[in-house]
């Protein structure tokens, strides 16, 4: 017990541990760029499986749907296994939940195993995806996907631009599976909402929402991207609203817009940046408007948003069905089961396989689809845990716009909506609020010395 220090076995023992720490370490970084490499593989996909399902593959188009789930799985099994996997309590119990649904609705809901798993997969494997994207990506990861995006925007706007003039019985138009009917949607003038890549139209209004974010965070930091690429990106963002003929784009721009000003406000000396901004996109709308192609997109989007406004009620009532989901109108239905229908029969596969059809069995909008099919208390829960973390990360956002670090601030204005209230039955859908979400965790994982945010 008493026995002296030797000085030689911890110098024989200390060399050892070293060793083994540096190979543990090692292999912790070799695990993170594996897993890294995987997060590519995962937007690729999202950004591509739409191509795949029409003109690639489209034999395989039912199960093409779901291909990004076995690189997620793949990826939440390695990092579960080298102690990468993130754990906090948003995962916790949104997995609890998650788990305790699948059960419910197998015993007491409809009853249907490929159902029940196609419901849990969204809250059991993309939701902490989301939290592992965050875990790997830094600030450098950020950004680089941010300048991607700006490259992808030009050619993604001629696809678009060609879609919009083409008949939807051209190739160009073909919709998922090959469906010569075309993939695009009703419109306005006779034109229809080109998909883009995407299957669905939704898909190609997220990738425009995601290039808004970092055309404006480019132009509050113009020193980080390529002067160019930016003002080009720009234009093609300006010029896809209209091409898109979509609502949800024009709110969308204009709530990360909103979210600069305030970024702004918080830091004047930006204040000059931004107007060179606005003087910038005034320029490109003026000369973009002397082009018939913007003309004509441009009608059929003001006639669209008159259409739809007079049928929802003006801005107030497309505002409250998109953005408040119809909350207070699922928590007081009073005939649908204690712990819900069954987690999965709200998404448009499951109604598929129960009924044949493609239909919504329990609500369109989001949070009247979780309460429908797991009930009030499971459907709330869901809902706290995806508002409270928004919550959160806003303010942690907020708190950053005094470092002068806008990133996180610029993502939030995506993430807030997405991940609070947007329609995670959509397999697409999913896809871009799990990659938002996790840019905006990334963002935040780190904090920025200011004369860094400031040539970020």
């Amino acid at each position: 017990m008493n026995a002296e220090f030797n000085p030689d076995s911890a110098l024989q023992f200390n060399p050892v541990m070293t060793e083994r720490r540096i190979k543990a370490a090692q292999q912790r970084e070799a695990v993170i760029a594996l897993l890294k490499k995987g997060v590519w593989v995962y937007i690729i996909l999202l950004l591509t499986e739409g191509a795949i399902r029409k003109w690639g593959i489209p034999k395989l188009a039912a199960p093409l749907l779901i291909v990004r789930d076995p690189v997620a799985i793949w990826m939440l099994f390695v990092a579960l296994k080298n102690g990468v996997f993130p754990t906090n309590n948003y995962v916790w119990a949104m997995s609890f939940t998650a788990i305790f649904a699948f059960f419910t609705a197998l015993s007491i809901g409809h009853g249907s195993m490929a159902v029940a798993f196609y419901g849990t997969r969204i809250l059991l494997i993309h939701f902490p995806m989301m939290f592992l994207i965050g875990k790997l990506f830094d600030r450098e990861d950020v950004l680089r996907f941010g300048k991607m995006m700006l490259w992808i925007s030009m050619p993604m706007l001629v696809l678009i631009a060609v879609q919009f003039y083409s008949p939807q019985s051209s190739f160009i138009n073909r919709g998922v599976g090959g469906d010569l009917a075309g993939g695009g949607f009703a419109g306005a003038l006779g034109f229809f909402r080109p998909p883009g890549t995407f299957s669905f139209t939704s898909g190609n209004t997220q990738f425009w929402s995601v290039v808004g974010l970092f055309v404006v965070y480019f132009w509050l930091n113009p020193s980080s991207v390529n002067r160019i690429l930016l003002i080009a990106s720009s234009i093609c963002l300006i010029a896809s609203v209209p091409l898109s003929i979509s609502r949800t784009l024009i709110f969308q721009v204009v709530i990360t817009v909103f979210f600069a000003f305030i970024s702004v406000s918080r830091n004047p000396k930006y204040i000059g940046r931004m107007v060179l901004a606005i003087v910038g996109i005034a320029g490109a709308i003026m000369l973009l408007n002397k082009l018939e192609f913007f003309q004509k997109s441009t009608e059929a989007l003001v006639s669209r948003y008159s259409d739809a406004s007079d049928v929802e009620g003006g801005l107030e009532g497309t505002l409250g069905n998109r953005f408040l989901g119809q909350l207070l109108g699922a928590v007081q239905s009073t005939d649908q089961p204690f712990f819900g229908y069954g987690i999965g029969m709200g998404t448009n596969v499951g109604a598929k396989l129960l009924t044949g059809d493609v239909e919504f069995l329990i609500a369109e909008e989001e949070w009247g689809r979780l309460i429908g099919e797991m009930g009030t208390v499971m459907g709330l829960l869901v809902i706290f845990i995806r508002v409270s973390f928004c919550i959160k990360a806003g303010w942690l956002s907020f708190r950053r716009l005094a470092q002068r670090d806008m990133l996180p601030w610029i993502i939030l204005s995506m993430a807030f909506v997405f991940i609070a209230q947007s329609q995670w039955a959509q397999p697409t859908t999913l896809g871009f609020s799990t990659l938002v979400g996790g840019l905006l965790i990334s963002a935040l994982k780190v904090e920025v010395p200011v004369g860094d945010a400031e040539h970020s």
